[in-house]
């Protein structure tokens, strides 16, 4: 098993992801003898950090890695979970969710701890004084309760930054998503030369985008990868590429079966990086990939609009969209008001007259608002925040 010193620790490179554990139905019934079994498979090959969060498996995969975990010396594991103020909630009282969190994990203290998915939306939360997230957290640090304290984002480069000027000084890690495709689609390659920069170590979240990576690429891609590397899945791939980025931290993978699990034992059992030219078939792959609006990012189209909307940021989420539906993406406008949401666009057309591509930005935000309305876990939280919003009027 491949590792990493992390300020005097050994931990492996290859981190348990528990948001996709097996299930017997819902997602929030966790098979619990074939997580088990995964888990004991995973130790005894040396994986020795495991991933949890407040909301995963509707709030039972704590409950079920620390269960399993509590049967092997506390010295011999790092557990890690979340502080979920990315969500919008009746109380952001942080020490009620992380003494929950402690119990139902069945631990005394947390080897890693993150701010969840600081970004756009949930950065107000985080920094907002009144509330002392981060104060009391730090508080559990001193306490030796939380032994690193880090945060994940799915937010802008532009958005890590605002946080790490205000809070980077505190932040020991960063979990972001990165895979071969993000590296520009979500502009990963920025946010790993920011954290660099920082001297912030990148963990790494999606390593194969929640399997469209493996499962998602036209035939002809899986061919020439398989040509190139016959003995090798195109996961690996994923992985070779990651551990030959600089600042690499832990890898987290959400291996929801055995095969999974052995097939990246082996990965990260040995050493074989990838050449320039294997390099550049992945770019070009991920190339194939992307069916986006052509959007640089300039900002000419801000100043035309007269609704004042984050165009780029929109187009952005679109072109994500457009490769993988997913809430993950469109959690970058979630809670934005009704006024700036893509169906506040009232297509003067003022935008397309700015913008240097000549993107038609009117109809892209009429496709993207239809693209939200077909992600089903979209539709539940505008449900009910819609709930929640007629609930504050009575």
């Amino acid at each position: 098993m491949k590792y990493i010193d992390f300020q005097g620790k050994k931990i492996s490179m290859l981190g348990y992801g528990a948001m996709r554990l097996p299930t017997v139905g819902k997602d929030s019934q966790i098979d619990y003898a074939e997580t088990e079994r995964l888990f004991d498979r995973a130790i005894d090959a040396g994986i020795n950090y495991f991933d949890t969060a407040y909301p995963y498996h509707g709030g039972n995969s704590e409950i079920v890695v620390g269960k399993i975990l509590s049967k092997y010396p506390r010295e011999s594991y790092y557990i890690a979970t979340k502080y979920p103020g990315h969500q919008i909630l009746p109380d952001y009282n942080p020490a009620a969710i992380f003494e929950d969190q402690l119990k139902k994990c069945g631990v005394e203290y947390f080897d890693f701890y993150l701010l969840h998915n600081v970004c756009e939306t949930s950065l107000p939360v985080y920094l907002d004084k009144s509330l002392g997230i981060i104060d009391y957290f730090l508080e559990q640090k001193r306490l030796g309760r939380i032994k690193h304290l880090g945060f994940s984002t799915h937010g802008s480069p532009e958005n890590m930054s605002e946080f790490l000027d205000a809070a980077g000084e505190h932040m020991e890690f960063c979990q972001i998503q990165l895979n071969y495709l993000d590296w520009t689609l979500q502009r990963a390659e920025e946010k790993c030369r920011l954290l660099e920069k920082w001297e912030i170590p990148v963990w790494v979240m999606e390593p194969v985008r929640g399997g469209k990576l493996v499962n998602k690429l036209p035939d002809g891609a899986k061919e020439k990868l398989r040509s190139l590397r016959p003995d090798e899945s195109l996961a690996s791939w994923c992985f070779r590429w990651l551990t030959g980025l600089s600042n690499m931290g832990v890898i987290l993978s959400g291996m929801s079966n055995m095969e999974q699990l052995e097939d990246n034992i082996k990965t990260f059992s040995t050493e074989k990086p990838l050449t320039d030219a294997e390099t550049a078939v992945l770019y070009e792959i991920a190339d194939g990939l992307k069916s986006s609006v052509p959007c640089t990012s300039c900002g000419y189209c801000l100043k035309s609009c007269p609704m004042e909307l984050n165009i780029p940021m929109l187009l952005e989420v679109y072109n994500d969209l457009s490769y993988a539906p997913g809430v993950n993406s469109a959690s970058k406008i979630e809670f934005l008001p009704e006024n700036k949401q893509p169906t506040a666009c009232i297509a003067c057309s003022r935008c397309v007259k700015a913008c240097p591509q000549n993107i038609d930005i009117p109809l892209t935000l009429i496709k993207l608002s239809k693209m939200l309305k077909d992600i089903p876990s979209w539709r539940k939280i505008c449900e009910e925040r819609a709930a929640a919003a007629e609930k504050t009027k009575k």
